[in-house]
């Protein structure tokens, strides 16, 4: 078992990639605080990380609920934040609803302030910590389909290098992870065969996990990761 480095805060935390780092800072040494909807997700989530040694905190939430998520973040003191929390909604920008884009704008854009504004004071104020969230690489790439998801990533971008320059001076890091396509049940898409290619969940968590532990005054601000392979021809 790995020495206990310290906790970490993951949002959208028993699904794909949120899972997968949950699990493999559990196993680099992270007590896990993890944040989703489903509670029985939760709960099989906390047997992973026990099974790895460390503790496990379950938060039940929508973080679109400001109250809720203030509620539930009060008091909060962890080393390491990851927000990962987001939802995609893959289509052209005149068949969106106003429901679809604000429901990406509201967990995207707006908990990305609760979240980190409830636990980054004590972070400053202990002179250490992590914030890393996971964006994109449809961040910087539009594509057709992408209007409100992209332009919601390239927010993160903006965001994470602005709060970098506010925070370091306190011993704060601040980084942003950028995948390319990740072979997870994502935007409506069902993950198959024909994913092979890209990306797994595990291959972003081991990249989470090697930003947030990266010594000292080491900072990997900005990491764009992709597959190294294509898709096949049909």
């Amino acid at each position: 078992m790995s020495a206990r480095r310290g906790s970490a805060l993951v949002t959208g935390a028993t699904k794909g990639i949120g899972r997968a780092v949950a699990v493999h800072l559990a196993g680099a040494g992270f007590d896990i605080v993890a944040a989703a909807r489903s509670q029985a997700e939760l709960d099989t989530l906390d047997a992973e990380v026990r099974a790895a040694g460390r503790e496990f905190r379950g938060i039940q939430i929508d973080l679109t609920d400001v109250a809720a998520t203030k509620n539930a973040l009060e008091g909060i003191d962890v080393d390491v934040l990851v927000n990962n929390a987001g939802i995609g909604v893959i289509k052209p920008f005149t068949e969106l609803s106003a429901d679809e884009w604000n429901a990406m704008v509201n967990l995207n854009i707006n908990a990305l302030y609760h979240v980190t504004r409830a636990v980054l004071p004590a972070m400053i104020k202990r002179g250490s910590g992590h914030v890393c969230t996971i964006g994109s690489i449809g961040g910087r790439s539009a594509w057709v389909g992408g209007s409100c998801y992209g332009a919601t990533k390239a927010f993160v971008t903006s965001w994470s290098e602005s709060l970098m320059l506010e925070v370091r001076e306190h011993g704060v890091k601040v980084s942003v992870i950028m995948p390319g396509g990740v072979a997870t049940d994502f935007g409506g898409h069902m993950a198959s065969d024909a994913d092979q290619w890209k990306l797994t969940s595990e291959e972003v968590a081991e990249s989470v996990t090697h930003v947030v532990t990266a010594p000292g005054k080491v900072l990997v601000h900005r990491l764009e990761i992709r597959s190294n392979t294509v898709p096949k021809k049909k």
